[in-house]
């Protein structure tokens, strides 16, 4: 899962072949842009590795919760506005990559043990990596779309 999890990074590194402008225009009528699309994926890795991976690795308590997922996709939009195409795929590797080096040099209880998270529900770093490589694969299929139709123009 670790694997599949950091195939996404060389993934989006090849995206920064793509110009500007393919990083701005929306993928489809009405979707997202590729900066959305990649500053949306870096920000939940953010949020789940200083709320959740991080303090597994500090031996604090979980503090990841349900979040409003528009307010937190819309704020990812807004984040990305004020980014660069380089400075979007920076942050994504650097936090993708974060994320796998601490999960990889974790001892394989800590990786299956479940925590309370800040709701009271249960936390995995599994768990975040099972749900989380699909997802990776929803915006893969979405971008690759994308890609057709650049090429088809």
């Amino acid at each position: 899962m670790v694997e599949e999890f950091s195939g996404f990074i060389s993934y989006v590194q090849e995206l920064g072949g793509l110009s500007e402008e393919h990083w701005n225009n929306p993928i489809a009528e009405g979707k997202w842009t590729l900066k959305d699309i990649v500053s949306h994926m870096m920000l939940w890795d953010k949020y789940f590795y200083e709320e959740g991976i991080e303090k597994i690795t500090l031996g604090q308590p979980v503090t990841v919760k349900h979040l409003n997922f528009n307010e937190f996709n819309a704020n990812a939009m807004e984040y990305a506005k004020g980014q660069t195409k380089d400075s979007m795929i920076k942050q994504f590797v650097e936090c993708r990559s974060k994320i796998i080096n601490v999960v990889s040099e974790l001892p394989e209880e800590d990786r299956l043990k479940e925590y309370k998270d800040g709701d009271g529900k249960k936390f995995s770093i599994r768990g975040y990596l099972r749900g989380f490589v699909p997802h990776d694969k929803h915006h893969r299929k979405q971008i690759d779309k994308y890609l057709k139709s650049i090429v088809e123009r």
